[in-house]
């Protein structure tokens, strides 16, 4: 089955994102990279960030930048965010492994540990 780029991509979870982010999940696709995971993941973070967040909008986000404390996510953003993970990755994320990240560091980790393990071996 082909499809062409934008048609996969106009039916993503990630249509509402910036080409650049599209991008970098279509790449991760073929060739998963570090740098590519990264991108999606600090982009649907800052998505799906508290409007009550203090970070500025423009600021980097760190990887010891803590999700509650200094982001200003709550249980319904985390939850948000998770499943927004689980649709885009087609992976299963348990509550209690969420609860357990504080950092987006701790995040990034974790999304990227979770793909490895469902990558089937060659």
């Amino acid at each position: 089955m082909s499809t062409s780029s934008s048609n996969s991509t106009a039916l993503s979870p990630l249509a509402r994102f910036s080409r650049e982010v599209q991008a970098a999940y279509e790449r991760f696709l073929v060739t998963p990279a570090p740098a590519d995971l990264q991108i999606v993941v600090q982009a649907a973070l800052r998505d799906f960030m508290p409007k009550r967040s203090l970070h500025p909008e423009s600021a980097p986000l760190h990887r010891d930048l803590r999700l509650v404390e200094d982001l200003g996510f709550d249980s319904l953003a985390v939850a948000e965010t998770v499943f927004f993970f689980e649709d885009l990755f087609k992976v299963t994320i348990q509550t209690h492994e969420i609860l357990a990240l504080t950092t987006v560091g701790e995040l990034q980790d974790f999304v990227g540990r979770k793909l490895d393990a469902a990558t089937p071996a060659p």
